[in-house]
């Protein structure tokens, strides 16, 4: 009904202007005493022809708008898909569109280029920069230095560099997944001795209960996400321990828990937004609000999910659940 009004509207001048003409003809007829039924036998055959030829309009009115809608529905539009024009206004519009058409694809062509140079350059960086850092490491362990506090800022750089590389993979639209069966256990231990001299600077204690689960996943990806929870955990616990241990009820849902600050609850819902970081953020200025949010969208590929509950003051459970499909073995 909708779309008959629109009709409607589309050709109200040509309605009223039909309706004028055959009111002219009655009021010419009566005023020189011309019997009317000629002219009411007329506009009636007029209306009769112009009713079917409306109908013909409204199917070439409905068929338009279907493909019109269909093209609006699809992920990508090509301008060949459009109606054929059926007049000089038309063709006038298709050309416009055919223009703007080809500026949108100029324009994304070339900042598909650019993102594609900086991701090149910022990926050749993060690889450059290592090479510095295993320098520095080497010539510690050469000299024999122990600077607890040096070593921690190297680790650091260290984590941040791969952060930005895993960054830009993930952004990118090339999968680089690699799913099999992995010991769960084998890739957490991997994220503990990582950060094993954390636990130890800041006097942490690890409370870690062996999962002794098998997932269908990816090593590295999984191994990243870890590795972030467990940074952010260290990150924001000055007392305590941490636990890693898997839920009574479901033993293939990951539990990282720890005894630390908590979040907020109005920042919970926004936690895993890109650069979202919230009051603790402000309470750590360094915080970059990228970490939580990588680990969801890799998470998502590996269609796994992650899940967090925190009450502020008493610490924050972060939840890595195994759908069903993943779930191969004790």
């Amino acid at each position: 009904m909708k779309l008959f009004f629109e009709y409607l509207k589309y050709h109200i001048k040509s309605i009223i202007l039909f309706s004028s003409f055959s009111c002219i003809f009655l009021i010419v007829f009566i005023l020189y005493s011309v019997e009317p039924q000629p002219a009411l036998y007329a506009s009636f055959i007029c209306f009769v022809f112009g009713l079917m030829l409306a109908i013909l309009s409204f199917i070439r009115f409905l068929s338009k708008h279907k493909s019109l809608s269909e093209m609006k529905n699809k992920i990508t539009i090509t301008k060949d898909d459009l109606p054929v024009p059926k007049n000089l206004i038309e063709q006038d519009y298709e050309d416009l569109i055919t223009v703007l058409h080809d500026e949108k694809n100029s324009i994304e062509s070339k900042k598909a280029n650019t993102i594609a140079e900086l991701n090149d350059y910022y990926t050749m960086w993060v690889h450059q920069i290592k090479t510095p850092i295993s320098a520095i490491k080497l010539l510690f362990q050469t000299n024999d230095i122990h600077d607890v506090e040096i070593e921690q800022q190297l680790f650091k750089i260290e984590q941040y560099s791969e952060m930005a590389l895993q960054y830009i993979r993930t952004e990118s639209d090339v999968a680089d997944f690699l799913i099999r069966e992995y010991p769960l256990d084998a890739i957490i231990r991997q994220a503990v001795r990582k950060y094993s001299k954390s636990f130890i600077t800041k006097k942490i204690a690890l409370d870690y209960t062996p999962t002794q689960k098998t997932v269908l996943t990816d090593e590295k990806w999984l191994l990243f996400v870890i590795e972030q929870i467990l940074s952010n955990s260290l990150k924001y616990t000055d007392s305590g321990k941490i636990s890693i241990y898997t839920k009574e009820d479901d033993k293939y849902t990951l539990v990282i828990e720890d005894t630390g600050i908590g979040i907020e609850p109005n920042d919970l819902p926004m936690i895993c937004e890109k650069g979202y970081t919230g009051i603790n953020g402000r309470y750590d200025k360094k915080s970059t609000g990228i970490g939580l949010y990588l680990s969801k969208k890799i998470l998502s590929k590996l269609s796994h999910q992650l899940a967090i509950e925190s009450q502020p003051g008493f610490g924050t459970k972060v939840y890595i659940i195994f759908s069903s499909d993943e779930r191969i073995s004790d």
